[in-house]
């Protein structure tokens, strides 16, 4: 399948309510979109990242009654799973799509992340454009805009990686559905590449040995 961008049937696909009939759909219809993007950027974040990056989308197996309110394509370098590594996203809620860098709450390089955070922190807020959101709920939509930051932000999020347990970290940008741009497949792609590219940084960083 060639990616042709997301309709807003897509976005809809996250109002329908119940579990079963929400899959259904999802799996008809948003889940072969993801797929594609996958397959189409998997070589890109291998040469990107310098190391094989596998494709993992979300299949909600685990959910027995609550619909979900969104679902991702992930690459991470293992074969078997993302959530315990560092990882690239494309994603969706019915109010937007997001492309991200993330640790999630299972993954134990939350602490090596924290502390290479806080050394390049003038780097990172140099690296990373100011219209780029962080967030430390990946179930949730929301996010802060990183030009509405300051180091004691900063801080927080360095902190609650090193001290608390189920702590993540996102960073990247949000499309909403109405914008042009989550519709046009060849545009959308580019800016998932250039978006990455951004991102690269922190990705190195979540390996530091310093």
């Amino acid at each position: 399948m060639t990616f042709s961008g997301f309709t807003a049937k897509d976005f809809d696909v996250f109002e329908i309510p119940g579990l079963e009939p929400r899959m259904e759909v999802l799996i008809e219809q948003v889940r072969p979109k993801l797929e594609a993007i996958g397959a189409e950027l998997a070589p890109f974040l291998t040469d990107l990242c310098g190391e094989p990056m596998h494709v993992h989308v979300a299949k909600h197996a685990r959910r027995k009654v609550n619909p979900p309110k969104d679902s991702w394509v992930a690459w991470a370098a293992n074969k078997r799973g993302y959530k315990a590594l560092p990882h690239f996203e494309v994603g969706m809620f019915a109010s937007h799509l997001f492309v991200i860098f993330a640790i999630i709450y299972e993954s134990p390089n939350k602490t090596t992340f924290a502390q290479a955070l806080k050394a390049n922190l003038s780097d990172v807020r140099s690296n990373i454009p100011d219209h780029f959101y962080w967030s430390m709920d990946h179930m949730a939509p929301e996010g802060t805009e990183q030009k509405q930051m300051d180091e004691k932000d900063f801080q927080t999020i360095i902190d609650k990686l090193q001290q608390v347990k189920k702590a993540e970290v996102m960073c990247g940008i949000r499309i909403d559905r109405d914008d042009p741009l989550a519709s046009d497949g060849a545009a959308l792609l580019q800016t998932v590449r250039s978006t990455f590219e951004r991102l690269l940084p922190l990705y190195q960083i979540a390996f530091s040995k310093e």
